[in-house]
């Protein structure tokens, strides 16, 4: 059962001074790795759940479950004994932005933390993404100086940015706010990217968007857990990291080699970019005019995040919060490809 797989392990940091953590987004994807991360550390977790299965899950990986929801009324309750709080739900659908994305990325960002507030959290790490930035026009090594766009991609990003906003607007001495902003989150029990990978190539429909050669930053899931441990101890308030695997790799090395761990062959049929850019732009606006009724094939969204580069400088995470990758992509490429055998 790939739910009762271990996270890599790492050095513990010793200036972790928390004892309980709550965590929102706890049967998802980074969320059961983050649980798996931080009980084998000793550390007792309560993860909020929606629905029974969610509740076996966490439970299974050792976390207490809280049943509710961002906006449940009992949330600060359910947070009371907890240090720390890490905000990892979302709804992270790239298609047309929605009131429903809007709803649970921004109101829910606000709920969770006036919850926190109320319950006498000391320390909040807000999972955030290099989506925030994202406008379709690629990313070239860029640092967290870089201000958010005016006209993001997409929904998304949209409230993925006023998310960030928000968490950085609570921020204060007695209540220490950080942002992680990963991209291309990858690794073991990926329940997300990939299998929506190995499916676009079983079906056919996979194509690289010209020739697929630009960078593009990662970040394994062992690296992120990692970048959160050390965020909750060293992490200052008000302060946005980038976290990633370290130098940028080439998109089409990267997918061709998720690809190959799962046994299929990498595909070669590729498309021009100025299509794509047209399919979603098109896309977009019938969905605009349409008030949601027609879902486009191809967004913004989706393109600004798989057609161009983005890649990004993790210096102010190395230097802050002694961040250093513990897998490189060799490795945790190896281990996808030993899933298999």
């Amino acid at each position: 059962m790939t739910d009762s797989i271990a996270a890599p392990a790492a050095a513990t940091d010793k200036h972790v001074p928390f004892h309980r953590i709550f965590l929102t987004g706890g049967s998802g994807y980074v969320g059961r790795n983050l649980i798996r991360h931080f009980v084998a550390r000793g550390i007792a977790v309560t993860a909020l759940v929606r629905s029974d299965r969610s509740t076996e899950i966490v439970r299974e990986l050792g976390a207490v479950p809280f049943r509710g929801d961002l906006f449940d009324a009992t949330l600060a309750a359910g947070m009371a004994g907890c240090d720390a709080l890490i905000h990892a739900a979302a709804d992270t659908d790239h298609g047309p932005a929605t009131e429903k994305q809007r709803n649970i990325n921004e109101d829910g960002t606000s709920a969770v933390l006036d919850a926190a507030r109320a319950a006498g959290i000391v320390k909040v790490i807000h999972l955030s993404t290099e989506s925030v930035l994202a406008t379709g026009k690629p990313l070239c090594n860029v640092d967290e100086t870089i201000p958010l766009p005016v006209r993001p991609a997409g929904g998304y990003s949209r409230t993925k940015a006023a998310a960030e906003r928000i968490a950085l607007a609570a921020n204060d001495p007695e209540f220490p706010v950080i942002v992680l902003r990963p991209r291309f989150v990858w690794g073991r029990d990926d329940t997300t990217a990939l299998p929506t990978l190995v499916e676009a190539v079983r079906s056919g429909k996979f194509a690289w968007i010209a020739g697929g050669t630009y960078l593009t930053s990662t970040t394994h899931i062992a690296n992120l857990c990692h970048a959160v441990e050390l965020a909750l101890g060293r992490g200052r308030g008000g302060e946005v990291y980038f976290i990633s695997d370290g130098e940028p790799v080439p998109f089409r090395t990267m997918v061709s080699s998720l690809i190959e761990t799962q046994g299929l062959v990498v595909p070669e049929k590729t498309v021009p970019r100025f299509l794509l850019r047209i399919v979603a732009a098109m896309g977009d606006l019938l969905a605009k005019l349409s008030g949601g009724r027609i879902v486009p094939p191809l967004t913004l969204q989706v393109f600004a995040t798989s057609a161009v580069e983005v890649s990004f400088d993790i210096a102010k995470a190395r230097r802050e919060l002694n961040y250093a990758p513990i897998i490189s992509r060799q490795e945790g490429l190896a281990e996808l490809g030993s899933d298999q055998q």
